[in-house]
């Protein structure tokens, strides 16, 4: 399996973090040195990503400007002898980067950019999906990315997932991941009491995808029940319809950096490290 592309939706306003996020776009909070999304970025190109496509908000121009060469800083850096600096502001080597436009009105919800990027995956194509205000890390400078696909290969599927230990007492937090016994997604159970939680195995919105998710998230209708076009109705759609969906385990330090605490708690440990 030769996977090239990964899709990282960075579309969001960012409300929970307002109002910084009216002027920084949220994907570019900084978690230390870097922005959040970097983290993100990081993780796929050790993989063996060469094509990542962000679904961005109109209007947006800072991610775009941090994964571009900027010539006036290359000649400061240059010209005051902080040559040593000019590695941390490179681009990726080899990395061709796509931006998606997702329009500010219409539909709402997580399925949203992985169908505006159906027509850029081709038949019989697996891409990464992951959230890009969120990170794991790793104390082994590993790569969840590396080793979702990896796991989907050596089954012999074309799809996955990544779930996220938490302990016992939280899962009647959070939506459960139930597998089976050769770890094929079977359902999500949303806020189970302790006793009847399938696992202990939080949704980590760390995905690989094939074609047939990316369509169903492109035409399935919203949610019935809340009302947003849900990227958990096309998985569960996928599996209804004869699709195997197998469930990793995420390795390191979960940090989600969409609210204040979490952010705060990112930085944290990023300076602790």
């Amino acid at each position: 399996m030769i996977i090239q592309k990964a899709l990282i939706p960075v579309a969001g306003w960012g409300t929970r973090m307002l109002p910084i996020t009216k002027a920084v776009e949220k994907c570019m909070l900084p978690i230390g040195t870097r922005p959040v999304i970097d983290y993100v970025v990081q993780d796929v190109i050790a993989a063996g990503i060469t094509d990542i496509y962000f679904v961005v908000a109109e209007g947006s121009t800072q991610i775009q400007q941090y994964y571009s060469a900027n010539e006036t800083l290359n000649r400061y850096l240059t010209r005051n002898n902080k040559t040593e600096k000019l590695s941390l502001v490179a681009p990726p080597q080899n990395i061709t980067f796509h931006y998606i436009t997702q329009p500010s009105e219409g539909g709402y919800g997580t399925s949203i950019p992985v169908g505006l990027a159906s027509d850029h995956i081709e038949e019989g194509e697996s891409v990464l999906v992951i959230m890009g205000d969120q990170f794991f890390l790793r104390d082994d400078n590993g790569s969840n990315a590396a080793d979702l696909i990896q796991q989907v290969e050596a089954s012999g599927a074309s799809s996955g997932l990544l779930g996220v230990p938490i302990p016992e007492e939280d899962v009647s937090k959070y939506g459960i991941i139930e597998k089976d016994a050769a770890n094929r997604f079977v359902q999500i159970v949303e806020k189970p009491a302790p006793e009847d939680a399938p696992s202990n195995l939080n949704n980590a919105s760390f995905y690989l995808f094939d074609k047939k998710i990316f369509e169903l998230a492109k035409t399935l209708p919203a949610n019935p029940v809340r009302g947003e076009f849900e990227i958990t109705d096309a998985i569960n759609t996928y599996v209804e319809q004869g699709g195997t969906i197998m469930v990793g385990e995420a390795k390191g330090q979960y940090l989600d950096a969409g609210s204040p605490d979490g952010w705060l708690h990112a930085n944290n440990v990023v300076a602790q490290k």
